[in-house]
């Protein structure tokens, strides 16, 4: 992904030459173009309208990784710690992105979400989950029983559900793409197919660097994804949390079985993990989802079982708090990695939610990849993570909810910038 910069004298000249044109005011640089840069970037072009904002991005669109391969669920909050990061940001980005379709008539449709227990053990954990999601004011959350679970969802089943009525469905490639649209009307710049090769102090800020150009700017935003550690990492931020990346698998109804899901079934999630477990989820295009597993992926851009990255599995293989968390979830491992190979094995869990769909009726469908942070320890960094070193602010670990939750991210990091929030 990345390798360290050597300085082209001639480039650097010639680079000497836009750095004096461009510092006579602010700039601001951020690398990524997912959904969370995209929305730090429209952010800056509202607050700062003077500042040049420059986005740069490895590849030829947007949205193209962890955005481009989400389920597109605007989730309501059920599931956070009260108080953390995800909780309150989800909660008010939740609010932002439903006004910000509707300005922009993109899709945004409550299709309603069961989070249905199957079994007491369930239910016991339910009702916990009922209680953080009560602290989070999920709204218009009820619990239901087995009758009304029906009523809800016809085909669905289980002992009771918690039901969030104002879960969503939209297309965060969409909203991305109108991000981006929004920054390059402001006057901000989106460049694409800039692959970061180096970041280097400079005097006033920091130089960018790809195989073929260089950016000057006076402060940097990181929010690189799936390579958040290796890209902060050349601007001397900490190795750690590392950055594991996670495949999940879809399964994808028949056409003539969609109808069978009205919105989104969820499982209890297990709260030792920060997967929530296969579900059936129903796409804004009317396809239906089954899935995610979660699997270790052998790249980085580990969409396919095929693709191999002997880098990055050398650096999975030299972070310590791989080998701690391999240790203590090794049995989860091999489960997920059966479910992986074996349709049958995969529908099984679901089937306890939706008896009447089994292998029969779903065909393999995409696959996205999940950055998932780990510390050194071990731990799965579950709350969204923002560093700040200098004129370097870095975002470390942003996962689900982060599309939920990007336009309340960016107002957080820019906040940050500011000097008005603490990085968490």
């Amino acid at each position: 992904m990345s390798r360290p910069f050597r300085e082209n004298p001639a480039e650097s000249e010639k680079c000497g030459e836009r750095g004096q044109r461009f510092m006579a005011e602010e700039t601001i640089g951020i690398i990524g173009a997912g959904i969370v840069g995209l929305a730090i970037g429209r952010e800056l072009t509202r607050r700062r309208p003077g500042a040049r904002i420059v986005i740069v991005e490895k590849e030829d669109r947007v949205a193209v990784h962890q955005t481009g391969h989400n389920s597109g669920v605007v989730h309501a909050g059920i599931y956070y710690t009260p108080g953390s990061l995800k909780a309150t940001l989800c909660s008010r980005g939740r609010d932002l992105l439903r006004e910000y379709c509707a300005a922009r008539e993109l899709p945004y449709d409550e299709v309603g979400k069961l989070v249905v227990a199957i079994d007491e053990d369930d239910v016991a954990r339910m009702d916990a989950l009922a209680d953080r999601a009560g602290a989070n004011a999920v709204p218009g959350l009820r619990r239901v029983g087995a009758a009304e679970i029906r009523e809800i969802e016809p085909h669905a089943t289980g002992l009771a559900a918690l039901y969030s009525p104002h879960t969503a469905i939209t297309d965060y490639t969409r909203i991305a793409e109108a991000f981006a649209e929004d920054i390059r009307r402001a006057g901000g710049e989106v460049r694409l197919g800039f692959e970061v090769t180096g970041i280097r102090n400079v005097p006033n800020g920091l130089q960018i660097a790809s195989a073929t150009d260089v950016v000057h700017v006076n402060s940097l935003i990181v929010c690189a994804g799936l390579h958040s550690d290796a890209v902060a990492g050349l601007a001397g931020d900490t190795p750690g949390p590392r950055i594991i990346p996670f495949r999940g698998e879809y399964m994808l109804l028949k056409p003539e079985k969609e109808a069978m899901i009205r919105g989104l079934i969820y499982p209890v999630p297990d709260p030792r993990y920060p997967f929530l477990g296969v579900h059936f989820t129903r796409r804004v295009s009317g396809e239906v989802e089954v899935g995610p597993n979660a699997v270790l992926a052998y790249a980085r851009e580990g969409y396919r079982r095929s693709t191999v990255s002997a880098r990055d599995l050398a650096g999975i293989a030299a972070w310590p708090g791989f080998w701690r968390m391999a240790r203590q979830h090794w049995l989860t491992g091999i489960r997920e990695m059966y479910g992986s190979f074996s349709m049958r094995a995969y529908m099984k869990g679901a089937r306890k939610y939706v008896p009447e769909i089994g292998v029969r009726d779903v065909v393999r469908g995409g696959a996205g990849v999940r950055a998932q942070a780990l510390d050194a320890d071990g731990s799965l960094v579950d709350d969204f993570r923002i560093h700040r070193l200098g004129p370097l602010t870095a975002v470390r670990n942003a996962p689900s909810p982060a599309a939920t939750s990007c336009m309340a991210i960016a107002e957080y990091v820019v906040d940050v910038i500011d000097g008005k929030k603490i990085p968490a």
